[in-house]
């Protein structure tokens, strides 16, 4: 529309605010702050962070959604999702670092075809000098993140918020005594988990059937 009306960019600085609006309300508030984030800290347990999914993933993320999402709906979804995703090459570059359980790894979301994308994914966003991608393999019998998954954001101010999402809803943590917490728990699942050239090979193994 920008360019058909020949707006010169003033219309597509609205591209996020109209994006959020297809996020749920409780989750409109984290979109915004991790668009700004100077540095991002995530760990994953069941399914892949948003930041990582491919359109395919995404969709079949949606799709288990209950109660069930009608098809308009998850179409939304996606595309808010994606629109997310400008902070990847975003400049200045936002710091992002990931710890994904195995288990989300292995699970077929989508089926096969659509794993096999993700992963092929997940191996191209490894290589972004921005980016660092950490497997915490099923090996390991206990770890410090067993009461689930979490995200850390650094704000332009350099202020670190915690953020934990759950059913139905979601918190947000900014005393410091839980915001240490966190980043502790942060700092020991990536001492951890499998170092970055480990995980990568790790999941070019389940893409060509090694593993």
């Amino acid at each position: 529309m920008d360019s058909a009306l020949d707006a010169g960019g003033v219309l597509r600085v609205l591209i996020p605010d109209v994006a959020e609006k297809h996020h749920p309300a409780w989750a409109e508030e984290y979109v915004k702050l991790q668009a700004e984030a100077l540095a991002l800290h995530s760990y994953s347990t069941h399914f892949l962070h948003g930041l990582l999914q491919t359109e395919e993933y995404a969709r079949a993320v949606f799709r288990c959604v209950r109660p069930s999402m009608e098809d308009d709906q998850i179409e939304r979804s996606v595309q808010a999702r994606l629109t997310t995703q400008a902070l990847l090459p975003r400049k200045p570059a936002c710091r992002m670092t990931f710890v994904l359980e195995e288990s989300a790894l292995l699970r077929k979301m989508g089926g096969r075809a659509v794993w096999e994308g993700e992963l092929r994914n997940l191996l191209k966003l490894s290589e972004l000098h921005n980016l660092q991608l950490q497997v915490m393999p099923l090996t390991r019998e206990i770890h410090a993140g067993m009461d689930g998954p979490m995200t850390l954001l650094e704000t332009p101010d350099h202020h670190t918020i915690g953020y934990v999402e759950g059913h139905r809803g979601s918190y947000f943590l900014t005393e410091p005594d839980d915001v240490s917490v966190m980043s502790h728990v942060y700092g020991t699942l990536r001492s951890q988990a499998l170092d970055a050239e480990a995980s990568r090979a790790l999941i070019q193994r389940l893409l060509t059937g090694e593993a």
